[in-house]
């Protein structure tokens, strides 16, 4: 092989296993009305929002700022904002079960932010960011 076509056909190697790998998705496909799956969209597009924003005031040493964005856009008291209660029956038990757990992660997130302490803080929002992995890696929607 010349200097030329050993690095094409490797790249050509990975962008194929790369379109391989799309088609076979293996995370559990769930099906929801158009509006659901709109608003569930949104719901985790903002989700991501308000963690940029916590890890900015965590930057800061902005504590109670981080504290309050998790507990009011992430955290238990955001369900109702999120209409968690109509978004939930359309939901595998799984990634209900998933949601609920990072909804209350971000929540202990908020109660470690308030006591002040930066390493344990970054610790509990790891939870938060762990739960959205899990789910995220098991369960993609249509």
């Amino acid at each position: 092989m010349t200097k030329i076509t050993k690095p094409l056909t490797i790249m050509t190697v990975i962008f194929a296993s790369t379109i391989l790998s799309a088609n076979e998705d293996s995370r559990k496909l769930v099906e929801l009305p158009v509006m659901m799956q709109k608003h569930m969209l949104e719901n985790m597009r903002d989700h991501l929002k308000a963690i940029n924003e916590i890890i900015h005031n965590l930057s800061n040493n902005e504590m109670d700022k981080a504290a309050s964005i998790a507990e009011h856009r992430l955290g238990m008291s955001s369900l109702d904002s999120h209409g968690a209660s109509h978004m939930g029956k359309f939901m595998p038990v799984g990634m209900r079960q998933a949601g609920t757990n990072m909804h209350k992660a971000a929540s202990r997130f908020a109660l470690k932010a308030e006591e002040g302490g930066l390493k344990s803080a970054y610790k509990s929002l790891a939870e938060v960011t762990s739960t959205c992995v899990a789910c995220h890696s098991s369960y993609r929607v249509k």
